[in-house]
């Protein structure tokens, strides 16, 4: 098992250090978010690398492999050309001269620590005995499919929802944001249970250590507790969507005595946001600095940067 675990750790090293000195260079930490994804294909090819191939790690590479991939791919549509995210901007002015160190340090280095503790199952998988395929490992490709099949067609209705001008400053609430105010974030969530359940036979129970820290990533860390702090403030009729929408399981929506016959925008309201950052659910005009976690993802203090803030990723 050290061998899987250290040959994991140097290789998110490398691929985060890499990207910090691109960023550097480019005066851009944007691109971190980018990454989340692809480290923990990273990390699932390594430890498969490592050991003598087998149906469970041929498993968990694969489905990682997909879920990386389309995570930074659907990141790196979202992001492209929108300059580097408001909230590195403003760690940027704060600590002047000193932010490239800070960000390898709190940005990057975060991000990989978070890679190395969500994949323990991938891991541990890797290294145990049980290679044979048994019905939990089977029950945890259904639950990653659900996830997957959350996060992206979630994704999707929220691209498509923006990209009509006349959505302008509504509030999503159809498709499955009529379901959860998060199909992203619960997606992630997910798929990373599925994960677990698939090594689970192989790896052991250590490995539910990293399905329980993106939960609490996404739920009270970086995903809906830090995207929703102050969104009411900001937003009123954001107020009501809450009020009728589950916060984070899907749910059927509740029935306020407001309501009137047509369902349709839960809070309308005139009035920014887009992963793990500010992956919004609310329509508007491109903000000059587009934020990006992250599916997500990626967690700086959202893993895709987000870190589980790219995390999920999705806004």
């Amino acid at each position: 098992m050290g061998s899987v675990v250290l040959s994991c750790a140097i290789a998110v090293a490398v691929l985060m250090v890499g990207t910090w000195a691109l960023s550097v260079r480019l005066a851009n930490v944007s691109i971190v978010d980018l990454v989340w994804g692809l480290a923990f294909v990273v990390v699932a090819h390594v430890a498969r690398a490592v050991v003598d191939p087998n149906p469970r790690i041929d498993l968990l590479t694969a489905l990682v492999t997909i879920w990386g991939f389309r995570l930074s791919g659907y990141l790196l549509w979202r992001n492209w050309g929108t300059g580097e995210d408001k909230r590195y901007v403003a760690m940027r002015k704060r600590f002047g001269d000193k932010f490239w160190w800070f960000s390898l340090i709190q940005t990057f280095g975060l991000q990989g620590v978070l890679v190395l503790i969500v994949s323990l199952p991938v891991q541990l998988a890797a290294a145990g005995d049980d290679v044979s395929l048994g019905p939990v490992a089977w029950l945890g490709v259904a639950v990653w499919l659900v996830g997957f099949g959350f996060e992206t067609v979630g994704d999707a209705q929220l691209a498509r929802f923006k990209a009509d001008p006349d959505n302008e400053g509504q509030v999503m609430d159809t498709g499955l944001w009529r379901f959860t105010r998060h199909p992203n974030y619960f997606g992630d969530f997910t798929v990373w249970w599925g994960l677990f359940l698939v090594s689970l036979a192989a790896g052991g129970w250590w490995g539910i250590v990293g399905p329980i820290v993106m939960s609490v990533f996404l739920l009270r860390v970086s995903g809906v507790t830090l995207l929703e702090k102050t969104i009411t403030k900001r937003r009123p009729g954001y107020a009501d969507y809450i009020a009728r929408t589950s916060a984070f399981f899907p749910l059927p929506p509740k029935r306020l005595p407001s309501d009137s016959a047509t369902d349709g925008q839960a809070g309308g309201g005139k009035d920014d946001t887009g992963d793990f950052d500010t992956k919004s659910f609310v329509a508007e005009a491109p903000p000059a600095e587009t934020p990006p976690t992250g599916r997500s993802g990626g967690l700086d203090s959202n893993p895709g940067s987000n870190g589980p803030d790219t995390k999920d990723a999705s806004s």
